[in-house]
């Protein structure tokens, strides 16, 4: 591991503290929608961003509290109880390790790439969309009500401020990062001015002590895991598709290769042990991973630096951070939604095929109206299909008649499942010699429906008192017969030349 020198170490520290800034509103936001106290959302974001940023598999990337936990966590809260969250999210910790134990996390690089820019997309308009939350203040009927007037309009102009900072700064100087610089000029014109806005502590206090060591205060007995399995189930899938595809993400933009199963470990760990020190879980954050990797951030102190400074901010600070406005952080959030969007796939969209254009909007929308998880999901499925159906289409065969006499079928393309009716009908027995030779130097068989197709072709040309003959079939082809054994009604002849079905005697 090379040393840091001295300009990492403060870019690292300075970008380290402008995420645990970002980081605080979005806790305590996660932590209310949750329906759990700010402090459960804020030692999520510190124990689960340290233990990550520590052994993960990518330096730089931030995890902590998110919301699409929160929204799954908060049917568990409402109807169960707390504690039955942190026994989920211990739970949801351990089935993240095993998943990384078993090796699974290259898993996620067979994810398309029109998937991931749909992921991208939609993550881009969820982060400016949840922003909208801060618009919203308690009338005196106890409803929720939109801003309007002089506090809107205070709260517009600082966070145009804070916007313009962010983007003009670099052009003057790279001394301190721009979004930190943003939030601090920010704070010191509202305290100076006496300027009347939302801040961090209308949200809710971050004072508090130390985490402690909890057991959760559940049954150890089947029916609690009844209960929590499920949950722990779900949160853990959507807490690792969301990181993995983030890290896929960071290793696009710097350039480098994360190991995704140790990413996974570190995230099962941090996981296990949010839930016994009163965490509501985590996972990769890709709003402050685009802060921290855009400031150049992409050491281990970065995000462990992020974690401490969080720490302090609850043990030390909190009267301090609880002062700076709203505006500045949803400023920055604002950026960060626009640098994360991939406008560029906007004009890609007419010139790649409609399949792929049709995926990468089908993710954006999903994930914006459902969740991150369904939306990869349901992505891949569509690729998937759609791969099958192009390449169900491309099986084909050139027909003539050799000089013994014997039709030859030269076929080319892939039988699987997806092609075998198209492969039946490329043949007509009634029609054909009394010998035909279907040639798969071209051709490959992939599945048991292949075997199956060509069972089923043997046996028209059985019926019809002729010999199909199977030639060149590759190491693969061959292996798969051979496997199948009983279930394939042809007897595969060992030949340098041939491979021959011969139809059955009597």
């Amino acid at each position: 591991m090379t040393k840091l020198n001295p300009q990492e170490i403060k870019i690292n520290l300075l970008s380290g503290l402008t995420v645990a800034l970002a980081m605080v509103p979005e806790a305590i936001a996660f932590a209310l929608v949750a329906h759990v106290s700010p402090l459960t959302g804020l030692y999520a974001a510190f124990i689960v961003a340290l233990i990550t940023s520590a052994f993960g598999g990518h330096p730089g990337m931030i995890s902590g509290a998110t919301g699409a936990l929160a929204v799954v966590i908060v049917a568990l809260v409402v109807t169960h109880g707390v504690e039955y969250l942190f026994a989920t999210v211990v739970l949801m910790g351990v089935l993240q390790m095993l998943f990384a134990f078993a090796k699974l996390g290259k898993l996620i690089r067979m994810v398309p790439h029109p998937v991931m820019l749909g992921f991208v997309n939609g993550l881009a308009i969820v982060i400016f969309m949840a922003q909208f939350g801060h618009f919203k203040t308690l009338g005196a009927e106890g409803n929720q009500h939109w801003m309007s007037g002089t506090p809107l309009y205070t709260m517009l102009g600082l966070i145009a401020l804070t916007m313009a900072i962010i983007y003009l700064l670099p052009k003057f100087t790279r001394a301190i990062p721009a979004t930190l610089a943003g939030i601090l000029v920010v704070a010191v014109l509202v305290a100076a001015l006496g300027i009347e806005t939302r801040t961090v502590g209308d949200l809710g206090s971050i004072a508090g002590g130390l985490p402690s060591f909890h057991l959760p205060d559940v049954p150890l007995n089947w029916e609690t895991l009844r209960i929590v399995f499920p949950y722990a189930l779900i949160l853990a899938a959507i807490g690792l598709i969301e990181t993995l595809l983030t890290l896929n993400l960071i290793d696009g933009m710097t350039d480098t290769r994360g190991k995704p199963d140790r990413e996974s470990m570190a995230q099962g760990a941090a996981n296990v042990v949010t839930g016994f020190f009163g965490g509501m879980g985590g996972c990769a954050l890709i709003g402050q991973s685009m802060i921290n990797v855009n400031s150049g951030a992409i050491r281990r102190l970065s995000g462990m630096a992020t974690a401490l400074f969080l720490l302090s901010f609850i043990l030390f600070a909190a009267s301090w951070i609880e002062r700076i406005p709203l505006a500045a952080l949803i400023g920055v959030m604002f950026v960060v939604a626009e640098q994360t969007f991939e406008w560029g796939s906007l004009q890609a969209l007419r010139k790649i095929p409609r399949d792929d254009a049709f995926i990468v909007v089908a993710v954006t929308l999903i994930t914006v109206l459902t969740d991150l998880a369904i939306a990869v999901l349901v992505g891949v499925m569509i690729a998937a299909l759609v791969f099958a159906w192009q390449h169900a289409k491309r099986i084909g065969v050139a027909a003539y008649i050799d000089p013994q006499g014997w039709k030859v079928y030269e076929l080319e393309g892939t039988l699987f499942f997806a092609s075998t009716a198209a492969f039946q009908n490329l043949f007509t027995p009634g029609d054909d010699p009394q010998d035909v030779v279907i040639e798969f130097h071209n051709a490959r068989v992939k599945d048991h429906s292949a075997i199956v197709a060509i069972d089923r072709l043997a046996g028209r040309y059985r019926q019809a008192g002729k010999r199909l003959h199977l030639r060149h079939l590759g190491p693969d082809c061959l292996e798969l017969l051979e496997k199948a054994g009983d279930m394939v009604e042809v007897n595969v002849l060992e030949d340098t030349h041939y491979h021959i079905a011969d139809p059955k005697p009597g």
